[in-house]
Protein backbone atom coordinates (compact mmCIF):
# COMPACT_ATOMS: atom_id res chain seq x y z
CA UNK A 1 0.00 0.00 0.00
CA UNK A 2 1.33 3.69 -0.29
CA UNK A 3 1.48 6.47 1.65
CA UNK A 4 -0.93 8.56 0.74
CA UNK A 5 -2.69 9.82 -2.10
CA UNK A 6 -1.44 11.96 -4.91
CA UNK A 7 -3.74 14.98 -3.67
CA UNK A 8 -2.18 15.02 0.11
CA UNK A 9 1.14 14.33 -1.86
CA UNK A 10 1.02 17.66 -3.91
CA UNK A 11 -0.43 19.58 -0.72
CA UNK A 12 2.14 18.59 1.41
CA UNK A 13 4.71 19.69 -1.46
CA UNK A 14 2.77 22.99 -1.72
CA UNK A 15 3.62 23.76 1.92
CA UNK A 16 7.14 22.88 1.36
CA UNK A 17 7.37 25.52 -1.12
CA UNK A 18 5.29 27.86 0.54
CA UNK A 19 8.03 27.58 3.78
CA UNK A 20 10.68 27.97 0.84
CA UNK A 21 9.16 31.17 -0.57
CA UNK A 22 8.87 32.82 2.59
CA UNK A 23 6.39 36.27 2.89
CA UNK A 24 4.37 36.86 0.63
CA UNK A 25 4.21 40.37 -0.94
CA UNK A 26 0.73 41.61 0.53
CA UNK A 27 2.58 40.43 4.10
CA UNK A 28 6.05 42.25 3.14
CA UNK A 29 4.47 45.14 2.78
CA UNK A 30 2.05 44.79 5.60
CA UNK A 31 5.66 44.46 7.77
CA UNK A 32 7.30 47.20 6.41
CA UNK A 33 4.20 49.57 7.05
CA UNK A 34 3.83 48.41 10.80
CA UNK A 35 7.61 48.93 11.36
CA UNK A 36 7.66 52.38 9.84
CA UNK A 37 4.99 53.31 11.74
CA UNK A 38 6.89 52.24 14.87
CA UNK A 39 9.97 53.74 14.17
CA UNK A 40 8.41 56.81 13.83
CA UNK A 41 6.33 57.15 16.76
CA UNK A 42 7.19 60.03 18.40
CA UNK A 43 8.15 63.04 15.49
CA UNK A 44 9.83 66.44 16.82
CA UNK A 45 7.19 68.96 15.17
CA UNK A 46 10.35 71.16 14.92
CA UNK A 47 13.18 69.22 13.45
CA UNK A 48 10.74 65.80 12.62
CA UNK A 49 13.33 63.66 13.93
CA UNK A 50 11.36 60.10 14.89
CA UNK A 51 12.48 58.58 18.26
CA UNK A 52 10.89 54.71 18.90
CA UNK A 53 7.77 53.81 20.44
CA UNK A 54 9.86 53.10 23.58
CA UNK A 55 11.16 55.97 23.98
CA UNK A 56 10.36 57.42 27.38
CA UNK A 57 8.83 61.36 27.97
CA UNK A 58 12.36 61.82 29.90
CA UNK A 59 14.13 61.27 26.01
CA UNK A 60 11.48 63.16 24.62
CA UNK A 61 12.45 66.20 27.12
CA UNK A 62 16.18 65.68 26.65
CA UNK A 63 15.52 66.36 22.40
CA UNK A 64 13.87 69.39 23.55
CA UNK A 65 16.06 70.99 25.66
CA UNK A 66 19.01 69.83 23.86
CA UNK A 67 17.95 70.92 20.55
CA UNK A 68 15.45 73.74 20.81
CA UNK A 69 16.95 74.94 24.40
CA UNK A 70 14.25 78.07 23.64
CA UNK A 71 11.14 75.85 23.89
CA UNK A 72 11.86 74.27 26.69
CA UNK A 73 9.82 76.13 29.06
CA UNK A 74 7.03 74.68 26.58
CA UNK A 75 7.91 70.72 25.76
CA UNK A 76 4.78 70.80 23.81
CA UNK A 77 5.38 72.54 20.99
CA UNK A 78 7.65 69.45 19.72
CA UNK A 79 6.12 66.82 20.98
CA UNK A 80 2.00 66.52 22.09
CA UNK A 81 3.03 63.42 24.68
CA UNK A 82 5.04 65.77 26.82
CA UNK A 83 1.90 67.37 28.18
CA UNK A 84 1.84 67.48 31.77
CA UNK A 85 5.53 66.36 31.94
CA UNK A 86 7.20 67.56 34.88
CA UNK A 87 11.42 67.50 34.26
CA UNK A 88 11.73 67.62 37.95
CA UNK A 89 10.43 64.56 37.83
CA UNK A 90 10.73 62.81 34.77
CA UNK A 91 10.06 58.84 36.15
CA UNK A 92 6.79 59.83 38.24
CA UNK A 93 7.95 58.88 40.78
CA UNK A 94 6.73 61.26 43.19
CA UNK A 95 3.47 62.17 41.49
CA UNK A 96 0.62 61.22 43.65
CA UNK A 97 -1.18 57.84 43.55
CA UNK A 98 -5.09 58.12 43.16
CA UNK A 99 -7.06 57.85 46.13
CA UNK A 100 -10.42 56.32 46.32
CA UNK A 101 -12.87 58.93 46.54
CA UNK A 102 -13.77 58.09 50.67
CA UNK A 103 -12.94 56.05 53.34
CA UNK A 104 -13.19 52.44 53.25
CA UNK A 105 -15.39 50.94 55.29
CA UNK A 106 -14.85 47.30 56.33
CA UNK A 107 -17.36 44.84 55.22
CA UNK A 108 -20.33 43.46 58.18
CA UNK A 109 -20.28 39.79 58.49
CA UNK A 110 -23.33 38.06 59.27
CA UNK A 111 -22.97 36.03 62.61
CA UNK A 112 -24.42 32.25 61.66
CA UNK A 113 -26.10 30.14 63.75
CA UNK A 114 -24.30 27.11 65.11
CA UNK A 115 -27.30 24.98 65.27
CA UNK A 116 -28.30 25.53 61.23
CA UNK A 117 -24.20 25.09 60.39
CA UNK A 118 -24.83 21.91 62.32
CA UNK A 119 -27.59 20.73 60.83
CA UNK A 120 -26.50 21.36 57.48
CA UNK A 121 -23.36 19.46 58.19
CA UNK A 122 -25.58 16.68 59.77
CA UNK A 123 -27.63 16.61 56.60
CA UNK A 124 -24.31 16.20 54.13
CA UNK A 125 -22.82 13.70 56.06
CA UNK A 126 -26.05 11.46 55.77
CA UNK A 127 -27.18 12.05 52.54
CA UNK A 128 -23.40 11.74 50.63
CA UNK A 129 -22.47 8.56 48.52
CA UNK A 130 -21.88 5.34 50.17
CA UNK A 131 -20.04 2.55 48.88
CA UNK A 132 -21.06 0.73 45.87
CA UNK A 133 -21.68 -3.00 47.14
CA UNK A 134 -20.75 -5.42 44.38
Amino acid sequence: MGKGSNVQKAQAARERNQKKMGKSDEERRAASAKAKQDASAYMCKICRQTFMVNAKASLLYLHVTAKHNDKKDSPTECFDSLAGFDPADPDGKKKPVCTPAGPVKPKKSKKKDDGDLLSMLDAGLKGGKGKKKK
